[in-house]
């Protein structure tokens, strides 16, 4: 017998066509109860608007160390691949904050970077530091004046940043995309931390970040069934 388990499963297998495949259902059921065929409508109650929690990718540690050993000890990897793949997974940045950032948002003597419009500067660590200066030392061999720190052959002779098109495949040597990236980060840090400090030190809305956690318990983190019947 088909119940609200069965329809809430089924429509979760493709997201964006929810509501669609939901319509269709409700027909269906409504004309398989006036048959009799079935007794109860398993759609009633169901809303046509998916839940709110978050419903993209994220990798795995193994492949997040994979990807940090690439990015800091490989010389196969491009620079500026180095420093999105680098920025994104270990701070969450953006493409477009990686994209806009500028030689004056870093700062060497406190080895912090101002990323987007986060509200303080992120504090880089020695592998983030590396690959930064890494990227600068090849944006110094175009003996360029364009002000941001991924400088191309098109924007080196000018103070344009980067296309969105250049910025949005320079990860496609490693086969992940930047938002797969930048959503690993908030995944682990909003469940292994307070959501609010997470948020504020990420510059996003608290709601915006309370999608990382909906829905999602760390069996690790709950006591012991033993300990709570005591």
């Amino acid at each position: 017998m088909t119940d609200v388990h069965d329809i809430e499963a089924s429509l979760a297998t493709l997201l964006k066509a929810r509501q669609r495949r939901l319509t269709a259902l409700r027909q269906y059921f409504r004309f398989a109860r006036s048959r009799k065929v079935v007794l109860v409508d398993p759609t009633r109650g169901i809303k046509a608007k998916g839940p709110s929690g978050f419903s993209g990718t994220t990798i795995v540690v193994d492949q997040q160390r994979q990807l940090f050993r690439r990015w800091t000890t490989s010389a196969d990897a491009h620079p500026h691949e180095a420093l999105l793949g680098i920025l994104a997974l270990l701070h969450a940045a953006s493409s477009s904050e990686v994209r806009l950032l500028r030689v004056d948002d870093l700062d060497s003597i406190s080895r912090t970077v101002h990323l987007g419009k986060r509200p303080h500067p992120v504090p880089l660590d020695p592998a983030s530091w590396a690959v930064r200066q890494r990227c600068l030392a090849h944006r110094e061999d175009q003996n360029t004046d364009n002000p941001h720190v991924i400088v191309t052959r098109i924007t080196k002779t000018g103070r344009a940043p980067a296309s969105t098109a250049y910025v949005s495949h320079i990860l496609d040597p490693c086969g992940i995309g930047p938002r797969t990236l930048r959503s690993t980060r908030p995944a682990d840090l909003v469940n292994a931390l307070d959501p609010k400090l997470v948020a504020a030190v990420l510059g996003m809305d608290p709601e915006g970040v309370m999608i990382y956690l909906s829905d999602h318990v760390d069996a690790g983190r709950l006591p012991d069934r033993q300990e709570r019947s005591q």
